[in-house]
């Protein structure tokens, strides 16, 4: 079986929400459903309709989460030797060398990945060419909009 990487926040966040989903959730949409049958005929009753279709919604995420904690490797990025290369978990601060604008990313799994706060997936072009890399060197990366240059500024494992 393939191991997928996350880090011990990812890990954490979707514990947490499976957590809600088994002990709110899912025990809301059943008395929703209980209370939409006490309404009678069930053929023509959309409130019984829509919570069968949200409990399977609910039903469908557990088993994802489920599968997704049973096939992760959690990596935790403080167990790891600093070594100044970039590696998953860790924050890389970059330069765009052509733009002199600087951005920040924590490499994190796909799961976790949210360009929203900084967290980009290990397998995405940008975090690709970064692995192995250490502060100072110049990375290359290719983007839809072409070839982007940036120069690694600092690498911190928090």
């Amino acid at each position: 079986m393939q191991r997928y990487p996350m880090t011990v926040e990812g890990e954490l966040a979707l514990q947490a929400e499976l957590k809600e989903l088994k002990s709110v959730k899912r025990p809301e949409v059943i008395a929703a459903i209980a209370e939409a049958r006490e309404h009678g005929d069930l053929k023509e009753n959309a409130e019984y309709h829509a919570a069968r279709e949200q409990q399977g919604f609910i039903e469908g995420r557990i088993a994802d989460i489920e599968g997704k904690l049973s096939a992760s490797q959690v990596i935790n990025v403080h167990d790891i030797p600093n070594t100044g290369k970039v590696i998953f978990g860790t924050t890389v601060t970059l330069l765009n060398t052509e733009t002199d604008q600087g951005v920040t990313y924590k490499i994190v799994g796909d799961d976790e990945a949210n360009v929203k706060v900084n967290k980009i997936s290990v397998n995405s072009p940008i975090a690709r060419a970064l692995i192995g890399k250490e502060e100072g060197d110049v990375v290359n990366v290719k983007t839809p909009g072409g070839t982007v240059e940036y120069e690694i500024e600092l690498v911190e494992h928090k």
